[in-house]
C-alpha cells in the first residue's frame, strides 16, 4: 500500500518538477524556482514541493480511514520539514497541522511529551497568524478566528494555563466583537469564571462578561432570526443556554445587587452603567430588588423616553406606588409604537382607578379601546369603577342599584371584544346582577324590565332596565 503510495508520489513530484521554472545562478549553475515568489517554497523548493505532496498524501490515506490508520507515522515527518522550512508555502499546513497535533495530544499518554505537542499546537496557532492573518478568499483579518481556535485548544488540552487562554480568547472576543463564534464566548466566559476563583481578577468582571456574551449572542439570535436562518438561531440559543448554565451559581440576586450597588454609587450619571443593570438586573428575574427601580429613573432622568416611562411606570404600579406611577404612564402614552401607547393608557386607567379617580381613569380605558378594540381589559376597567361606584349614583334602592346594569353592559362589550376575557367577565357578571334592583323595586319607581334608561352620574350610560335574579 505504501509503494503504491510512494510511486504515486514520485510521478506527482516529476510533473511538479518539470513545470518550475529554470534560474541560473552567477556561477552558471541552474536551480528550480517555483512561479511564485522563492520564499514562498523556501531556500530549497524542491525539497519543499516533495515534503508537502509526500504528507499530503498520506494525510489523504489518514482521513480515508477515519483517522485510524497508522499511517499517521509517516505523515509527521514531511509536515514537520514544510512548517519549519517553507512556512509560507500553503495554508494547509497549519490547518492540517492542528488535526495531526490534536490527535498526537489525545493519544499521548507521557504527561511531559503531551505538553510539548500542546506548545506545538500553540507554535503552528501563532506561525498562522504570523503567514496567513487574513483569509485567502476575501482577504479580511482572520486573526480573532485563528485566535479563538487557539484559546478554545488550549482551554481544553491544558487547563492549568487558564491565564494564557483568558488573554487569548479576550483578544479574539475584543477583535471580533458581535461577529465573534458562539463557543468561542462559551471558552472565554469560564476562562474568567477561572481566573476570579484564582483571584486573578475581581468577581465582578464574571458579571461584567457574562452581560457582554450574552449581548453579543442576542444581537446574533435577532440577526439570524430576521435572515431566516433557523438552524443558527437555534445553535446561538444553545450557546446562550450553555453560558446561562454556567453563570448560574454567580447570578443570585445579592450578589448582583451587591456589585452593581457600588458601581452605581461611583458613577451615578453612566448611562452605560445604568443600562447595564436595568437589564442585567431584569434577564435574571431580580426586579423586585430597590436597586432596579433606583437605575431605572436615574436612567429615565438622564435618557427620558417614553419606553423607559412605561418600565418605570410598570414598577410603580406593581409596588402600588399608584400617585408615583401616573406622572410615568401619562409620558409613556406618548409613545410611537402603537402597542407601548396602548398599554400605557390602559395601565394608566388602572392606576387612576386605584386613586379613585374614575372620570379621568374612564378616559384613559377608552383612548386605549380606540387604540386597540379588540383588548377587552380596558371594558373590565370601567365596568370595575361603575360597580364601585353604584352606591353613589343615587339616593335609593332604585338608583343606588342602576349602575350594576352599565357595569354588566361593560362586561358583556369585554367578552364581544375579547375571548380571552371571558372568564374574568363571566365571574364579574355572576357577582353583580344580583344587585339589579329587585322586580317591585323597579315597578315602584315605574320602570318596566326591557326599557331604556339613562344613568346621570360621574358618567353617562344609555343601559336597560333589567331585574335580579
Amino acid at each position: 500500500m505504501k509503494s503504491k503510495a510512494l510511486t504515486k508520489i514520485l510521478l506527482s513530484l516529476f510533473a511538479v518538477i518539470l513545470s518550475l521554472p529554470l534560474s541560473v545562478k552567477a556561477d552558471g549553475f541552474s536551480t528550480l524556482l517555483p512561479q511564485e515568489k522563492v520564499s514562498k517554497y523556501g531556500e530549497d523548493s524542491v525539497t519543499c514541493v516533495i515534503n508537502i505532496s509526500l504528507y499530503r498524501e498520506f494525510l489523504k490515506q489518514w482521513k480515508a480511514s477515519d483517522y485510524t490508520s497508522p499511517v499517521i507515522k509517516d505523515i509527521i515527518g514531511p509536515w514537520r520539514w514544510v512548517f519549519q522550512n517553507c512556512p509560507m508555502a500553503s495554508e494547509n499546513t497549519y490547518v492540517d497541522g492542528v488535526r495531526i497535533m490534536q490527535y498526537r495530544i489525545e493519544n499521548e499518554k507521557v504527561a511531559a511529551v503531551r505538553d510539548k505537542l500542546v506548545d506545538t499546537l500553540m507554535m503552528v496557532y501563532d506561525q498562522r497568524l504570523q503567514y496567513f492573518p487574513n483569509h485567502f478568499k476575501t482577504g479580511k483579518s482572520q486573526q480573532a478566528a485563528i485566535l479563538g481556535r487557539k484559546g478554545v485548544d488550549l482551554s481544553t488540552y491544558d487547563q492549568e494555563r487558564y491565564e494564557e487562554t483568558y488573554n487569548i480568547l479576550k483578544q479574539s472576543v475584543e477583535i471580533d466583537g458581535d461577529d465573534s463564534d458562539g463557543t468561542v464566548l462559551i471558552y472565554y466566559f469560564r476562562s474568567v469564571i477561572k481566573m476570579a476563583r484564582k483571584a486573578k481578577l475581581d468577581s465582578a468582571m464574571i458579571v461584567d462578561v457574562y452581560d457582554q456574551v450574552i449581548d453579543i449572542l442576542d444581537h446574533n439570535i435577532v440577526k439570524l432570526n430576521k435572515a431566516g436562518d433557523t438552524k443558527w438561531v437555534e445553535n446561538y440559543k444553545n450557546f446562550k443556554g450553555n453560558i446561562d448554565a454556567t453563570f448560574e451559581p454567580f447570578a443570585s440576586c445579592p450578589d448582583l445587587v451587591r456589585i452593581y450597588s457600588n458601581k452605581m454609587a461611583k458613577n451615578p450619571d453612566d448611562t452605560d452603567l445604568l443600562k447595564k443593570i436595568t437589564n442585567l438586573l431584569d434577564r435574571r428575574s431580580c426586579q423586585e430588588d430597590p436597586l432596579y427601580l433606583k437605575a431605572s429613573v436615574q436612567l429615565h432622568k438622564l435618557e427620558p423616553s417614553p419606553e423607559s416611562a412605561y418600565n418605570i411606570g410598570r414598577l410603580l404600579l406593581k409596588e402600588e406606588k399608584y400617585s408615583e406611577a401616573i406622572p410615568y404612564f401619562e409620558e409613556a402614552t406618548k409613545s410611537e409604537d402603537p402597542d407601548k401607547s396602548h398599554s400605557s393608557y390602559k395601565l394608566l386607567a388602572e392606576t387612576l382607578r386605584a386613586v379613585k379617580n374614575y372620570p379621568r381613569a374612564r378616559q384613559m380605558a377608552l383612548k386605549a379601546i380606540e387604540l386597540k378594540p379588540a383588548d377587552g381589559a380596558p371594558y373590565i376597567t370601567i365596568g370595575d369603577m361603575y360597580a364601585a361606584s353604584a352606591k353613589d349614583c343615587g339616593n335609593n334602592e332604585f338608583t343606588s342599584r342602576v349602575a350594576y346594569w352599565a357595569a354588566v353592559d361593560k362586561y358583556n362589550q369585554a367578552k364581544r371584544a375579547d375571548e380571552s376575557q371571558t372568564e374574568a367577565a363571566n365571574k364579574r357578571i355572576s357577582t353583580y346582577s344580583v344587585y339589579f334592583p329587585s322586580l317591585e323595586t323597579i315597578f315602584f319607581h315605574g320602570y318596566e324590565e326591557g326599557k331604556s334608561y339613562t344613568i346621570e352620574c360621574w358618567f353617562r350610560e344609555e343601559t336597560i332596565v333589567r331585574a335580579s335574579k
